[in-house]
């Protein structure tokens, strides 16, 4: 209604159950809970169970009290109250509900159908009912720059972002976001709730287990979304962050509080996934299921460490997993797989595989001295496949068919492959005739290994010229964005981005063509994605049609704010916002103003980060430190500046830390410097952070930190071959 309410949420993971009530706030101490509160009349209170009573109170009060919880851990507890509208439906034998701020209730119903579609999913594939009479998500106005919700058993917590639709600014992507996010909290009220981990260092438990079973839920009930592909995107971006020498295992050494906060990361959650992925591959997946849930009936109401699910799945059948398993569990970082010289005899394909370790940044250290992992591999080429476990230094493998060879067919496998150059050009000939998924992978894989040095950059680069206008949507997706990152890293030769601008024009540009600039109605979700990254990336390469349309939609929105279709208008503006001048930025920042809902509102505001000009850029910083923004929102501010203006906002930051640390969520302040800087190769960033790592966190603590010098000193280091091979490859493939 756009006025200011108040409303109380509570968010306790990891260790902040202790400042709302005494008591042992550790996961393996777990209990009942007897929650009872007073809070105002006319207010909705909600808690992790429904409420088993409620009288009124003198003084416009009312006493609540809810039932008694099962046993679970402190820091589950939830209790939230409010000016709140609760929408319900029946699910399983149990009641669904979404709980927003009164009058959002047609925002939830997206969320709500999502939870009656998974909840008998889910108790089907765990063999276990959900346990609670209900199950509610409560939505929470305003962000966070590090979760987007909380799996309070019975009472999950989202921020409205993720759980609400706006029909003003909720694109495609947004919609699939909370079906994904919904899905990932929900898979957590058993693994997680009903069975917790004993301690942080097994956090994956939950974590990685929780994105697995999200991306198996969207792959049942919306098989066109692509999730196959999103999990192996997440497997890479797990890989980004595991080819540094300051990685660490999946289960880990907590110790201190930040360390746990520190925990959520991506080695807990998409490496965590991709290990799931490949094991259940292992141990096929009707066996693996059966383990899942015998682990659930063993220790439901219970504390467990990741050994216990390996105990119950080898139980089952799945001779020799636990090996495999603790390999990839136990130690950090990546394997790789050379494949030597390959035969082909009676309509087999014989190879041997050596095991190596991948890195980015210390290559000759693990030449030397490399890890070593009981390697699940599968390959194929061309009739059928075939699946060895690599150990020791080499391993032969014999494939049905002489085509050409693919290691790690349909992408379960979390490892790299180095072919040798004649059989990566014949993999080349014959990529267009893989499947998407396996498209996917060898792409990113071949890049990832040009990228860091083991091999020219002209190999993957002739992978991605393969990826033609007319592939799979996730795959074109995939291209624009290893284009555009390209693009952005050879920022000082103008002949390169001219080039790299001119082929992605070429080739990508008729598909934007066909798709149009207008979403159509019942077009394929898939379709409506592309079209978003396609105008983004177009219009970042400075395309003159895409520029044109989004002066014109924007020039149409400053007199009508439904100018511009909803799912799109964050992707229009934030053309014209990279491209802002003085008067455009004003008129956004005018538009901000006057927003009433907290999507739009928000938004607009991160937007006028956006621009690729200092002078605005230094104006949002600025900006980010009143009170006009709101709180939550000037974080998101500072983030938005330093996707292209690095140095600027960690000197911001640096130079009025007590004034942002305010804005950042306790837990998460050591990884916020690390996002501001993670991304850049300006290595004057290095000192400043090692600075601010002696000055404000202790020794233990200063991982993500470390995580972001890494990756600065590596784009920095590699910088000159990559302007260098690139821009000779680009000048020998003109388009």
């Amino acid at each position: 209604e756009g006025k200011d309410a108040r409303a109380l949420f509570t968010q306790f993971e990891a260790a902040d159950a202790r400042r709302f009530f005494p008591g042992w706030d550790e996961p393996d101490y777990k209990a009942t809970f007897d929650l009872t509160a007073r809070v105002p009349a006319n207010t909705m209170a909600v808690g992790n169970m429904p409420a088993a009573s409620s009288k009124s109170l003198p003084g416009g009060l009312k006493e609540v009290r809810f039932q008694t919880t099962p046993t679970m851990s402190s820091y589950l507890l939830f209790f939230g109250d409010g000016d709140f509208d609760r929408i319900t439906k029946p699910s399983a034998g149990r009641e669904v509900g979404v709980v927003m701020s009164r009058g959002n209730g047609p925002k939830g119903q997206l969320a709500l159908d999502a939870e009656a579609q998974i909840l008998p999913y889910y108790n089907e594939y765990f063999d276990t009912p959900f346990p609670l009479p209900k199950l509610d998500n409560v939505a929470g106005p305003g962000q966070s720059q590090f979760f987007s919700a909380m799996e309070n058993w019975g009472a999950i917590f989202t921020f409205e972002r993720s759980l609400l639709v706006d029909p003003a600014f909720t694109s495609e992507a947004d919609r699939q976001r909370i079906f994904g996010t919904e899905a990932h909290e929900m898979a957590h009220q058993w693994f997680g709730d009903l069975v917790t981990m004993g301690w942080w260092g097994d956090i994956w438990l939950n974590e990685g287990f929780a994105s697995w079973m999200a991306t198996k839920a969207t792959e049942h009930f919306h098989p066109d979304w692509g999730a196959d592909i999103d999990h192996v995107a997440a497997r890479e971006g797990a890989m980004g962050q595991d080819s540094f020498r300051s990685t660490h295992p999946i289960v880990q050494d907590v110790r201190t509080v930040e360390q746990a906060n520190q925990a959520f990361d991506a080695i807990t959650y998409s490496k965590g996934e991709s290990v799931l992925s490949m094991l259940e591959g292992f141990a096929t997946p009707a066996v693996w299921q059966r383990g899942i849930q015998l682990y659930i009936r063993t220790h439901a109401y219970q504390n467990t460490k990741t050994q216990d699910l390996w105990n119950a799945i080898e139980s089952v059948g799945a001779k020799g997993l636990g090996a495999v398993a603790r390999d990839f569990t136990n130690q950090p970082g990546i394997p790789l797989i050379e494949v030597g010289p390959a035969q082909c005899s009676g309509g087999r394909t014989v190879a041997t595989l050596t095991q190596a370790q991948f890195s980015n940044d210390q290559r000759s250290e693990v030449m030397a001295h490399p890890l070593s992992w009981h390697v699940p591999v599968r390959a194929s080429a061309g009739a059928g496949e075939a699946q060895v476990v690599t150990q020791g230094p080499a391993t032969q493998i014999a494939v049905p068919g002489c085509g050409p060879l693919l290691i790690n067919a349909g992408q379960t496998g979390y490892y790299r492959t180095l072919y040798q150059p004649g059989q990566a050009k014949a993999l080349e000939g014959a990529f267009r005739g893989l499947g998407p998924v396996d498209q996917f992978g060898v792409v990113n894989d071949q890049l990832a290994l040009s990228n860091a040095g083991y091999q020219p950059w002209a190999v993957g680069l002739d992978f991605l010229g393969e990826v033609p206008g007319d592939a799979n949507p996730k795959l074109v997706e995939a291209a624009l964005d290893e284009w555009g990152g390209l693009y952005e890293v050879l920022d000082s030769d103008p002949a390169a981005q001219t080039a790299i601008a001119a082929r992605v024009t070429r080739i990508y540009g008729p598909r934007l063509q066909q798709l149009g600039f207008v979403p159509r109605p019942g077009e394929p979700a898939l379709d409506a994605l592309l079209r978003s990254t396609l105008i983004r990336t177009l219009g970042a390469m400075k395309d003159p049609s895409v520029l044109a349309e989004a002066r014109r939609l924007f020039t149409a929105w400053e007199a009508d704010s439904n100018a511009i279709p909803g799912s799109l208008k964050t992707t229009w503006l934030s053309v014209i916002a990279r491209n802002a001048d003085e008067p455009t930025w004003n008129a956004i920042h005018a538009k901000a103003q006057a927003a009433t809902g907290f999507a739009e509102r928000n938004s607009l505001y991160q937007l006028l980060g956006a621009p690729s000009n200092d002078a605005l850029a230094r104006r949002a910083l600025d900006l980010a430190l009143t009170e006009e923004p709101g709180k939550t929102t000037r974080s998101g501010i500072i983030t938005a500046v330093a996707r292209q203006h690095p140095r600027m906002a960690v000197d911001f930051v640096l130079a009025h830390l007590a004034e942002v640390n305010q804005l950042i969520d306790i837990s998460g302040r050591s990884q916020f410097m690390e996002r501001l800087s993670g991304g850049s190769s300006d290595v004057s960033l290095v000192p400043l952070l090692q600075a601010y790592a002696n000055a404000n966190l202790a020794p233990s603590d200063r991982k993500p930190i470390e995580q972001a010098i890494d990756r600065i000193q590596f784009a920095a280091g590699k910088l000159p071959r990559e302007r260098s091979e690139v821009g000779a490859w680009l000048r020998a493939h003109p388009v």
